[in-house]
């Protein structure tokens, strides 16, 4: 059984060595659903491998805390080891270190000056129709209902604020088949995608100002696939693109501008999932900023914070670990925090 009175580096470990790849999170979920039943001052509710804890006591505002428990596929990186003052494992960093502070703070804070909802989700990591906090939110809205939310996704420990929209789609071109020997009887639709790639190429992104946090938009390439055989002149070729947009466009604006650069070519779009505006402005989310003393980034990635989101629910990913670490083999945490300066 975990116990969520240890220190929260050990905690992690314990945590790093449940395996709890994508879909299969029904250990690790089990052992937080019993740790977290033990505490007298929580309510407990599973759904799925997704476990949920509430403190009632009538407070004016709600907070959540979440995180997810799943990892990527191990790489030869479990059990944990510490060297050079890091926990080094599968999912160290991403997220169970984030996990850990949360089930600490489900354990410690009995009366918080906010009612606190702690979410422990399954499979982040994967397609989006299997992800935990997706269906809580359809099945269960009421368990996540809150005024803030902070996801506890690695981002150094500091206030990574909303995030941006993702859109990918498909561009194609068209040719006709031909010998490779006799290539003026065809037309090459991947020569075709030439024009795609010198759009992407001449394209400027915005870099928009929100909430007074600067984000920056991507559009780019990034597959392409096309071809019959070594000896035929392929009749059909696809650009894959993916546009990372600012939350100040709504997923509507983000197809249509993905239209507008690429008029003329067909497009499929394949997701799009919306940004998330910072929100900073709530007393809630301005409390935590003001606690936390953290100086305030802007989300470039997409997180399930767009989902709070669209909720009406502000929120931040705040959590240890640095974000370029994730889904590596040699991620970890940091064994202690540095010392104040």
């Amino acid at each position: 059984m975990l116990n969520l009175s240890a220190d929260v580096v050990d905690l992690t470990a314990a945590l790093v060595d449940i395996p709890s790849e994508s879909r299969h999170e029904q250990r690790i979920a089990d052992e937080v659903e019993v740790a977290l039943g033990a505490c007298s001052h929580l309510s407990v509710t599973r759904f799925g491998n997704t476990v949920v804890a509430r403190t009632q006591l009538g407070r004016d505002e709600r907070v959540v805390l979440g995180g997810h428990l799943d990892t990527v596929p191990a790489a030869d990186n479990l059990p944990h080891h510490i060297a050079d003052g890091n926990l080094y494992g599968l999912g160290a960093n991403d997220m169970k270190g984030g996990v850990a502070v949360a089930l600490r703070c489900a354990y410690d804070l009995v009366a918080p000056s906010r009612d606190v909802t702690y979410v422990f989700y399954e499979c982040e990591e994967i397609d989006d129709e299997a992800n935990g906090l997706r269906l809580l939110a359809q099945a269960h809205p009421e368990l996540i209902e809150a005024d803030f939310a902070v996801l506890m996704e690695p981002s150094s420990a500091g206030v990574e604020a909303g995030c941006q929209g993702t859109l990918r789609a498909y561009v194609r071109t068209s040719g006709e088949r031909s010998h490779s020997a006799r290539s003026w009887l065809g037309s090459n639709a991947i020569h075709a995608a030439a024009d795609i790639l010198n759009r992407l190429n001449a394209y400027e992104s915005r870099s928009p100002l929100i909430d007074g946090l600067q984000y920056r938009e991507g559009l780019n390439a990034v597959g392409i696939e096309g071809g019959v055989a070594t000896n035929v002149i392929p009749d059909a070729c696809v650009v894959t693109v993916n546009y990372r947009y600012a939350p100040d466009r709504s997923p509507e604006q983000a197809h249509h501008h993905m239209q507008e650069v690429f008029d003329g070519y067909p497009i499929e779009i394949v997701d799009n999932s919306p940004g998330a505006l910072p929100g900073l402005s709530h007393p809630a989310a301005a409390a935590f900023l003001a606690a936390t003393g953290s100086q305030v980034r802007p989300k470039f990635g997409w997180t399930d914070v767009s989902r709070f989101s669209a909720l009406g629910i502000p929120a931040v990913n705040f959590g240890p670990g640095d974000p370029s670490l994730a889904h590596t083999r040699g991620e970890y945490a940091a064994d202690r925090a540095p010392a104040p300066v």
